[in-house]
């Protein structure tokens, strides 16, 4: 009689890991088996409270039954054409979309960092064709301390030494100038300018807020020096700050905007960027594409994530819990908390570092059944689900002063 197969645990499955997989990433050391709202179980049984919701691609919590449906009605239909056909389910996606932004047309693409690329590709198309920047001197302008993703191009120009080291040659065309600064933003500006590209919030670096009127001044600048403003909301937008996008907390609206992670609700990949007719009629057949942008199961899944946000109900969510979160973290400073900023459901809290790194905090609220992750050195970032209750936010919290507490 054959022996059972054992199960293998969470360390075995760790180590399994490590001759096979590049070594990009260093994950706690928790293995994620099944998942279910704001709450995910290890292979053991374990459960844990996501306070990361995969850096905001799952917004509407995990395996949200309206985007499950959603899917599973697709998944037994069409999955996959290409663009070299239409589906019938691209234009509904696109024109609900553009509709939910405010703009006129959609250029579906998958990852985050896939968005980046066209909007730089369609900035620079746009500057030669309409604004008449001489061939090859179009230039963007950038924030230090972005993260606008990992490719050649975007890592040209971060400023994060760890993303860049050993990658170049770097590609030519930006200028970095700092982040809050419209005076520096105006002095980089000329008549080689395609755009400014920035996020609203700057989310890797630590949910690091802008002033108030930082966006407002980025706005009318570009208007007034006939270059295009292009917000990258990947992480900021879908219902994450308390309103649609980030930009919406100052009325703004972007030439370019670029969507992803919570877009494909946590079940596919997919991004967009959302702008103008007249910015996106640039591009025409052959110049840009990708075989599974638009495919119809990204755009079911994009469709019905729309349709959650029309309602409004995840906006007010994230609006009514920020105040909640940010109510307990203000309780913390000076209590192993040295600062945070946060805007909704989304903050970035420093940690005194006698206390422990980033790392560290995170590993110990691993511990006590709560999921967040680190970012430079002492700080942790909060991103919980939109459909996370008060009474498990709280609970969070309260796990996060008993560590503090505590000590790592």
């Amino acid at each position: 009689m054959t022996a059972p197969a054992r199960t293998r645990t969470s360390a075995d499955l760790i180590r399994a890991e490590g001759p096979v997989l590049a070594h990009n990433y260093h994950p706690l050391p928790v293995v994620v088996a099944r998942a279910e709202g704001t709450w995910v179980e290890d292979v053991e049984g374990r459960r844990y409270l996501d306070m990361l919701a995969g850096y905001s691609a799952l917004n509407f919590g995990h395996r949200n039954p309206v985007l499950i449906e959603a899917a599973h009605r697709q998944l037994d239909r069409l999955t996959l054409t290409s663009r070299a056909f239409h589906n019938d389910q691209l234009a509904h996606f696109a024109a609900s979309l553009a509709r939910l932004t405010g703009l006129d047309m959609v250029l579906p693409m998958n990852t985050g960092a896939e968005a980046v690329e066209s909007a730089v590709k369609v900035a620079r198309k746009w500057a030669y064709e309409v604004k008449g920047v001489a061939p090859d001197q179009a230039t963007i302008v950038v924030a230090a301390d972005n993260f606008h993703g990992r490719t050649t191009t975007i890592v040209s120009f971060s400023t994060d030494e760890t993303a860049r080291s050993g990658f170049g040659p770097f590609t030519p065309g930006f200028r970095i100038v700092p982040y809050n600064d419209l005076a520096a933003l105006e002095a980089a500006v000329d008549e080689t300018t395609a755009a400014v590209l920035i996020e609203p919030i700057q989310g890797e670096a630590g949910v690091v807020i802008p002033d108030d009127g930082y966006l407002a001044g980025v706005r009318e600048l570009t208007s007034r020096a006939n270059c295009l403003f292009v917000a990258d909301e990947i992480q900021s937008g879908l219902g994450r700050t308390g309103t649609t996008l980030a930009v919406d907390h100052e009325g703004v609206v972007p030439d370019m905007l670029l969507l992803g992670k919570a877009l494909g609700g946590g079940i596919v990949p997919v991004s967009a960027v959302v702008a103008r007719r007249d910015v996106l009629d640039v591009l025409r057949p052959g110049e840009h594409g990708s075989t599974f942008g638009g495919n119809p199961l990204a755009a079911a899944v994009g469709s019905a994530v729309v349709e959650l946000l029309e309602t409004g109900e995840f906006q007010r969510r994230a609006a009514e819990l920020g105040v909640v979160l940010r109510g307990g973290l203000k309780s913390l400073v000076g209590r192993g908390v040295e600062g945070f900023r946060s805007r909704g459901l989304w903050a970035g809290v420093d940690i005194d570092p006698s206390i422990g790194t980033g790392r560290e905090i995170s590993e110990g609220l691993m511990r006590e059944g709560i999921l967040v992750k680190d970012t430079h050195g002492s700080t942790i970032r909060l991103a919980p689900p939109l459909t996370i209750t008060a009474d498990e936010l709280r609970s969070a919290l309260a796990a996060l002063e008993k560590v503090l507490t505590q000590g790592v």
